[in-house]
Order: C-alpha cells, then sequence, then structure tokens
C-alpha cells in the first residue's frame, strides 16, 4: 500500500468515484476497473474497513483454515491495484451535482473530483459501550457479531449485551457454541419479539440479567471477567466469561449524503439488491445500505452489483 497517501497523482476527472475501501468498495472497484472504467477509491482511515482490524476471519469462502483480516484487507487492495484502481487516503467532504456528473470535493484538495457515477461504500460502526477495557479488547474478546466470531467460543461462555430484536437472536445463535449466554440487558423487560423471547426463555445455555449495564471489561491478556452495575440498587458485582458479544445499535456514517439520497430512520441508505438508490448516479454497497445482513460476502456482493450497475448507467447516460 506504498502508494495509499500519496494524493498528488488524483485526478480531475473519472468514471466512477468510490467512498470507503472496505470490501465492497475494494470489490466494486475491482469489478469496474477489470471492465475498463477509470475508478477513484476514497478512504479516510485505512484500506479494508473494520475487516482490516478484525483479528481472524473464519467465514469468507476459500480460506477455510482462516485467514488474519488484515491480511484478508490487503488481499482485497492488492487485487483492485492489479486492475489498476487508484486507492488513496481522501476525506469527501461535500458531493454536489453538476449536470449529469457529480462532483466530489476532497479535504486539502482545491478543485473536486468530476465522476460520472458515486458507489457510496461507508459502512457502519456498531454503537459501542465506551466503558475500559472494550477498545483494549476488541476482536480478542469483545465483538459485535456472533457470526462472526460465535465459533471461537465453543464450550466457553459470554454475555450478549442488550435487549432488542437482534440482541436475542445473537444471543440465542451464540448457544449453538457457547456453554452459557448471559443475556445482559439494562431494563428491567426485552424489547424483542414475542416469538423471539420465547425461544430464548426456553433455551437452557440461556440466562437473563436485567436492570444491569457493563462498567468495564477486565483481563489481563484476555477477558477475564466483567464489572456489572445494577442500575436500581447501585450495586456492583463480577461475572465470569470468556468474551462479550454488544448488540446495541449501529450507527450509519450517511451525513454526507443524507441530502442526496433517501435513508431510513436509523440513517441508513435505502436501496434494494439493485445498489441503486433514489439519486441518479449514486449506488450504495455495504453495510450502509438497508438490508437484513451485514457479512463480508455481503458487502462483497453488494459491491460486484453496484459495479456492473454503475457501467450500465453510464453506458446509457454519457
Amino acid at each position: 500500500m506504498h502508494d495509499f497517501f500519496n494524493v498528488q497523482d488524483i485526478k480531475d476527472e473519472y468514471d466512477i468515484v468510490i467512498l470507503g475501501a472496505g470490501p465492497a468498495g475494494l470489490t466494486a472497484a475491482m469489478y469496474a476497473a477489470r471492465d475498463k472504467q477509470n475508478v477513484l477509491v476514497l478512504e479516510k482511515q485505512f484500506p479494508g474497513g473494520y475487516v482490516a482490524i478484525t483479528e481472524w476471519v473464519e467465514n469468507y469462502p476459500g480460506f477455510f483454515d482462516g485467514i488474519m483480516g488484515a491480511d484478508l484487507s490487503e488481499k482485497f487492495y492488492n487485487h483492485a491495484v492489479k486492475f489498476g484502481v487508484m486507492v488513496r487516503n481522501g476525506n469527501c467532504t461535500k458531493i454536489e451535482n453538476d449536470g449529469k456528473y457529480k462532483l466530489v470535493h476532497v479535504e486539502n484538495r482545491p478543485n473536486p473530483v468530476k465522476a460520472k457515477v458515486v458507489i457510496v461504500g461507508f459502512g457502519c460502526e456498531p454503537k459501542r459501550l465506551d466503558v475500559p477495557g472494550e477498545s483494549k479488547f476488541y476482536g480478542r474478546g469483545v465483538s459485535f457479531c456472533a457470526t462472526c466470531d460465535g465459533s471461537f467460543y465453543k464450550d466457553k461462555v459470554v454475555a450478549c449485551i442488550g435487549g432488542g430484536e437482534s440482541a436475542v437472536e445473537e444471543g440465542a445463535y451464540l448457544t449453538r457454541f457457547a456453554s452459557k449466554v448471559y443475556m445482559i440487558h439494562r431494563r428491567d423487560s426485552f424489547r424483542a419479539s414475542r416469538t423471539a423471547m420465547e425461544r430464548a426463555q426456553a433455551n437452557p445455555k440461556i440466562e437473563f440479567i436485567t436492570d444491569s449495564v457493563v462498567e468495564s471489561v477486565n483481563g489481563e491478556m484476555k477477558v477475564s471477567d466483567i464489572t456489572l452495575k445494577n442500575v436500581k440498587t447501585g450495586e456492583t458485582s463480577k461475572l465470569v466469561v470468556d468474551g462479550i458479544f454488544v448488540f446495541i445499535g449501529q450507527t450509519a456514517k450517511t451525513d454526507l449524503v443524507k441530502d442526496l439520497v433517501e435513508t431510513d430512520e436509523w440513517g441508513f441508505i435505502i436501496a434494494d439488491e439493485s445498489t441503486k438508490t433514489s439519486a441518479p448516479g449514486i449506488f450504495v454497497a455495504g453495510d450502509v445500505r438497508t438490508k437484513e445482513f451485514r457479512q463480508i460476502t455481503t458487502a462483497v456482493s453488494d459491491g460486484t452489483v453496484a459495479a456492473k450497475n454503475a457501467e450500465k448507467y453510464i453506458n446509457e447516460n454519457f
């Protein structure tokens, strides 16, 4: 990734500008460049998105022994660059229409970049507990995805934090692997559907802890326990677990485009499997799109579809 920070060679015009160099963005870039589109990918942090800081990926096809998230991200990056994609460190500050074109304003660049199509691949980020130890053990004891990391906790004890539908469903999923799942919620009742609750309550591996919040995640080299506080009594206690899964919601990073495309009540960009947004020439791929499942594989799928539909849009309109 030796050219990632060299923004001097960014040109003034591209067929497609992709915002975000996660799995969705890099897949879209690879497909589009392979089809001879001129592509720029802008990433304000580092290529790979959250995959890059995931310690181990075990559910991506072809890597049946698993692969480090950083290594998988580098493979995505190198595959895109192989076909001539320019991936650069840049923060998009504004997008505006210029006839059929889009003007993409980039921080510290005097002139905007002109594009026929913009593909938004910002992703989203899980809401965090913001307690001591959470960041320390992120990816190695603290997880935000049961499907991604549940298998690492075979015959272990885990805590599942949250009270909504996804928290209860993910907690039930974790019982496929864990010997015990504590469902911890700050209120005295859960907001999940009756069906989900009845299923969870009938599961002998699940124990509910209500009126409680996590005060800290504790351990030296690995998670040893968590400190809980009862919100009604103020009492604190230690709960011995091998890991925790946090499901208290997600934040869509769509402030930049919320006035350009339709979003749902949570800020996710509304688009069906075609990846077409409400704005002509703007497509969306990956976790920031309204969808049921948010996985690396679904992001890659979105990237493929977005690239192919972007090419079709360009052929029909330019």
